[in-house]
Order: structure tokens, then C-alpha cells, then sequence
């Protein structure tokens, strides 16, 4: 092989390593840049899909569930406000009405699923119509009993009892329609559940002792 022809080899080689070595330096750059911006992606929030607003508290006390850590007393108040007949009996009670005998009594069963006894004979006795004494036996009933929260009609029924308006506005159909507006614990549904199902059973069963006769 000639000098020229060796001497044009050799510089063809070297312009193939050059070639490759610009290629090599340019993917490198690119690699760095696709990073550079993944990373930047990662810390800005996405302008295709619009942020959700944070919940309020009363949403995360409504969506809680079993699993959900106990209510703080903040939170508990929060729950029940969203009650209208709720708001309204703790807004009487904080101003030192009397609520009366059935307005303290439906108290005590819907607001003893989220607050402590503590906090219930401090609400109970801000009522000027009863003492610590009678508000702790109340409490005592109302728990020992495990009364389930009273339906709508059944607050209607014992507000024509008494002088205070339990239900602040009783043409409107969720105004006291507690097992809408509240969240309780899943024991008073199951406790529901089976106190309809043996109503089912007793009256067919008085159906057919009437059908034997």
C-alpha cells in the first residue's frame, strides 16, 4: 500500500472517531437536558389537570369512617352544625336558653356519638332548666339505653310537647333529618338494620297467628 494511500486511511479513521465522539458528547447532552426537564416537570404542578381545592374540615369529618381517628372536639362541633336542628340547639344552649325536657333529650342522643360525656354535661348544663345532676342522669339513660338518634317525625312529636322550638324550621324536610346530615358511627345503622328485621319477623308472624284463627 502506498504512503498517500496509508496516510488518507489514517485520516479517514480518525475523522470516523471524531464523528462517533461529537455523536457520544451530543446523546450525553441530550440525556442531561431530558433530565433536566423531567425534573422540572416533577416540581411544578401539571397545567393540563387543574388542582383540587384542599377539604374543609367539615368534608373530612362527613367522609370519615370507622378506620378514621377519634374527633377532636373542634371537629365534633363542625359535624354537628352541619345539622340545622343541631346548630340551632348548640347556639340555644350557648346563649343559656332552655331547650326544655325533649329539646335536651334529642341533644343528648344525636351529639353522645361525637362528643365525650365530659363535654355533653358541660353543653347539658349551660340549660338553665336542668343541673349537673340531671343532666348526668339523662346521659346516663340515653347511653345505657343506647338509643338510636330520633327519626324527623319523632322530633316533631315531642317538640308540639313543649314551648322550644327543637326543629328551627320544621316546613323544610331536612331540617332534623339527622341520618342525612351527620355521619354516625356504623353500629347505629347495623343496630337500624336489625331492629327492622325482627319488625318484619313480628309482623308476620302476628299475620299468621291472625291466619291460624
Amino acid at each position: 500500500m502506498s504512503r498517500s494511500a496509508t496516510s488518507e486511511q489514517t485520516h479517514d479513521s480518525q475523522a470516523l472517531r471524531n464523528a462517533e465522539q461529537r455523536a457520544e458528547n451530543a446523546e450525553r447532552r441530550a440525556d442531561k437536558l431530558e433530565q433536566r426537564l423531567d425534573a422540572l416537570e416533577e416540581s411544578q404542578p401539571s397545567q393540563s389537570t387543574p388542582t383540587q381545592p384542599a377539604q374543609s374540615r367539615t368534608e373530612r369529618v362527613l367522609e370519615r369512617d370507622e378506620t378514621s381517628e377519634p374527633l377532636d372536639e373542634n371537629e365534633a362541633l363542625a359535624a354537628l352544625r352541619h345539622e340545622p336542628m343541631m346548630d340551632h340547639l348548640l347556639n340555644a344552649l350557648d346563649s343559656g336558653q332552655d331547650i326544655g325536657h325533649y329539646g335536651r333529650l334529642v341533644f343528648a342522643m344525636v351529639a353522645h356519638h361525637f362528643l365525650p360525656e365530659e363535654t355533653m354535661l358541660q353543653w347539658l348544663t349551660k340549660d338553665p332548666g336542668t343541673n349537673a345532676e340531671e343532666a348526668a342522669v339523662l346521659l346516663r339513660q340515653v347511653e345505657g339505653r343506647d338509643y338510636n338518634p330520633p327519626r324527623r317525625e319523632r322530633i316533631l312529636s315531642w317538640q308540639s310537647q313543649q314551648d322550644f322550638p327543637i326543629l328551627p324550621n320544621p316546613d323544610d324536610p331536612d331540617c332534623g333529618n339527622v341520618y342525612r346530615n351527620l355521619k354516625f358511627p356504623q353500629k347505629v345503622y347495623d343496630h337500624i338494620q336489625e331492629y327492622q328485621e325482627e319488625k318484619v319477623q313480628a309482623e308476620e308472624h302476628g299475620a299468621e297467628a291472625s291466619d291460624s284463627r
